[in-house]
């Protein structure tokens, strides 16, 4: 299993109306560093399963919705808990910081 991609007419229900937490990954396939991240946020999707919810949205296709979330650099990753953002990456991070973020959100 991998991130899937989201796009705006699947987003409320999939993400703000999530029993679980969701991290969505902003990204677009110009970017190198999100082709970079790419990798490891379908290591942490697979990793965290049961527990979470991993998306990508292309910021190109879904540029209404990055700009209402504020997303201004690629990569972003934004975490949502109970439909609110609970906390936000910008640029290449490596795993271990990113699944520090994931933990209180479990």
């Amino acid at each position: 299993m991998s991130a899937s991609a989201i796009t705006a007419d699947k987003f409320d229900e999939q993400v703000l109306k999530s029993d679980v937490p969701v991290i969505v990954d902003f990204w677009a396939e110009w970017c190198g560093p999100c082709k970079a991240l790419g990798p490891v946020i379908d290591t942490i999707a697979d990793e965290y399963k049961d527990k979470i919810k991993v998306f990508k949205l292309d910021v190109q296709t879904e540029a209404a919705l990055a700009s209402k979330y504020g997303v201004s650099s690629i990569p972003t990753l934004l975490f949502f808990k109970g439909g609110e953002i609970a906390d936000r990456i910008v640029g290449l991070r490596p795993k271990n910081e990113i699944v520090s973020r994931i933990d209180p959100l479990l």
